[in-house]
């Protein structure tokens, strides 16, 4: 299935960016522990338009929204 217009906006997202209205949680979130303030989370969440997956990652190193295609 193809990426939907709300997923392919949502993997330009900045760091801030909430998740569009068809994006759900999927699972607990991951919590990395380090020293303070060096800890961070990252969220699953799959669309319900398109079934794309996604990761949201607090971690400054990473990409705020990873957009999984399989």
């Amino acid at each position: 299935m193809k990426i939907c217009g709300p997923c392919e906006d949502q993997s330009k997202k900045s760091r801030n960016g909430k998740p569009h209205e068809h994006l759900i949680k999927v699972d607990e979130p991951r919590i990395f522990k380090g020293k303070n303030p060096r800890g961070f989370e990252e969220q699953d969440y799959q669309c319900l338009t398109c079934k794309s997956k996604f990761t949201q990652s607090t971690d400054k190193n990473d990409l705020a929204w990873t957009l999984w295609r399989g």
